[in-house]
């Protein structure tokens, strides 16, 4: 996989650094300004639950993408990384075409966040919760939570439509920019971790609601 994945993406103009061992991918996402992360969940020599361990212990210490490649295509393997924290999921069979469409896309979005944006003046509040486009920071009740870049996306979308019904396609296509296959179980993972950090009790939401057989909205 990685000898096919280098020439791809070093004809992109890309640098790609390669890390076999968990320890050292750690020193490398801490130091040396990765941008995003691809990885398995089935690596040489390791189980599945390790590598679901190395995506949690990543994304513990960085909110960089991460892109699970994996020649495991069932379901509860993709709903189980996502779990974990990676961003997106694709099997080894994927073309080449997607999988540089889904690593640009992950890129553009997360560059996107750690620029200053053009509202960087706008606070967006609804009730005690609060989204600084300043620092990019989320406060609920004074305490500030940390979301990973695309709960951000997903959240600061709700909250600028708040009140509004958007599907899960329209969520889908609006934070993934891609037609939205496999959406429903994609978005309910990352709206569930969304939950789990912004609500006092996330089995009865204050903020984010589910509008049975239309899609979700953010309270007023």
């Amino acid at each position: 996989i990685l000898e096919t994945m280098m020439p791809l993406f070093q004809r992109e103009g890309y640098q790609v650094r390669i890390v076999k061992e968990r320890v050292d991918l750690q020193r490398a996402v801490l130091t040396e300004g990765l941008q995003l992360m691809l990885t398995d969940i089935m690596m040489e020599h390791s189980s599945i639950e390790e590598g679901l361990e190395q995506i949690k212990a990543i994304r513990s210490i960085s909110n960089i993408p991460m892109l699970v490649v994996s020649e495991e295509k069932s379901e509860n393997a993709k709903i189980r990384a996502l779990n974990a924290g990676a961003d997106d999921y694709c099997s080894t069979q994927c073309s080449t075409g997607e999988l540089l469409a889904r690593v640009k896309c992950q890129l553009n979005r997360y560059l996107a966040l750690v620029k200053i944006c053009d509202n960087i003046d706008h606070i967006y509040k609804v009730g005690d919760l609060e989204i600084d486009d300043v620092t990019r920071k989320v406060i609920v009740a004074g305490r500030e939570v940390r979301l990973t870049p695309i709960e951000y996306k997903i959240l600061r979308l709700l909250v600028m439509k708040q009140g509004k019904v958007l599907s899960i396609s329209e969520i889908y296509r609006t934070i993934w920019k891609m037609h939205p296959i496999g959406a429903e179980n994609t978005i309910a993972v990352h709206i569930r971790h969304i939950r789990e950090k912004i609500e006092e009790n996330p089995k009865e939401p204050r903020y984010l609601k589910v509008v049975w057989g239309q899609g979700y909205k953010l309270e007023k």
